[in-house]
């Protein structure tokens, strides 16, 4: 009687779970059905796109040949006009990958997939644009870098003065430039501020003019002063067709006549040009000492009243 009473309580229970397990069967199987036939429409489209599928192919590796070919071909033309291996590097990666991308695009388009290309270049673009907000200044660097490079403005060696340094260029980056000054201390400098501020390279001109400046007394005779001066320097300093030595009288001073020679050197660094002016300075002492010629010094002169006797009132008269 129990066993009965049992059977009929539980009855509908498991008639419903039934249902439920067939109705999961029944889904199961119609989802394993909808698979199988897209797999076989997709095989369908692949054996029915195959020509366009190989041509793609076929495409993207002849392109990503000539991407390599290029790249090894732009070397020799490049290093005659660049001399960083660094920019010539990054110049022919970047004309490799243009051609891949060209290659990549052609392949797309020949297997009609032209939503995929348009999402592809949206969202290039919007990369683009966020990496460019991003690494605003390192490619400022960069392309400073390259400008540097291309124009051939500064080279290492040179001798320059840059936004407050001076010294050797030792090593020209993508990014920046490395000086040495003549302390031996090394400035590393980003070349967007090489680029955007004005600069002296020393290196740029095989000859450069120095001006030294100096002075004689009032007993000396200044036509004479004038000759010895100039054929002492012309005699160190061996000056081309278009150039000359210039003397100038500049000034009648409260103890000296002042003048000013000027005259051409062979300089490629600031030392080079400072070494002059010493031997130059050298060179018009030994010259003036040779004739007598003296080179005079600030003098005061004091005016001792003749009846003052070892006494007077200070302060006394004093004379330039």
């Amino acid at each position: 009687m129990n066993n009965l009473l049992a059977f009929f309580l539980f009855q509908p229970e498991v008639d419903v779970v039934k249902e439920d397990v067939e109705k999961v069967s029944e889904g199961f199987k119609s989802s394993w059905d909808t698979m199988w036939e897209r797999i076989g429409g997709w095989k369908e489209k692949l054996i029915e796109n195959l020509p366009e599928i190989f041509l793609a192919i076929f495409v993207f590796t002849v392109c990503y040949f000539i991407s390599v070919y290029v790249k090894k071909w732009l070397q020799k033309p490049l290093a005659k006009v660049i001399k960083r291996t660094s920019v010539r590097s990054l110049i022919t990666n970047v004309i490799s990958i243009f051609i891949v991308l060209i290659g990549l695009i052609i392949a797309i388009s020949v297997l009609n997939l032209s939503n995929l290309l348009t999402g592809v270049l949206a969202a290039g673009g919007i990369a683009g644009i966020a990496v460019a907000l991003a690494f605003q200044g390192v490619l400022a660097n960069t392309f400073s870098g390259i400008f540097i490079s291309i124009t051939d403005i500064l080279n290492v060696g040179d001798f320059i003065q840059t936004n407050g340094y001076s010294g050797n260029v030792e090593e020209i980056t993508l990014r920046n430039t490395r000086i040495r000054e003549v302390d031996n201390n090394i400035v590393i400098i980003p070349n967007k501020n090489i680029i955007e501020n004005p600069f002296k390279n020393f290196s740029l001109t095989p000859r450069i003019r120095s001006t030294i400046l100096c002075s004689v007394d009032y007993n000396a005779d200044m036509r004479f002063v004038k000759k010895i001066s100039t054929e002492a320097i012309n005699k160190r300093f061996p000056q081309l067709e278009y150039e000359h030595v210039e003397f100038h009288w500049t000034e009648f001073a409260d103890s000296s006549i002042n003048f000013q020679i000027r005259f051409w050197i062979e300089a490629r660094a600031n030392l080079t040009l400072l070494e002059a002016k010493s031997e130059a300075m050298m060179i018009l002492k030994e010259t003036f000492d040779a004739h007598g010629i003296q080179i005079p010094f600030p003098v005061t002169t004091l005016e001792w009243p003749k009846d003052a006797g070892d006494s007077f009132d200070f302060p006394p008269k004093v004379k330039n």
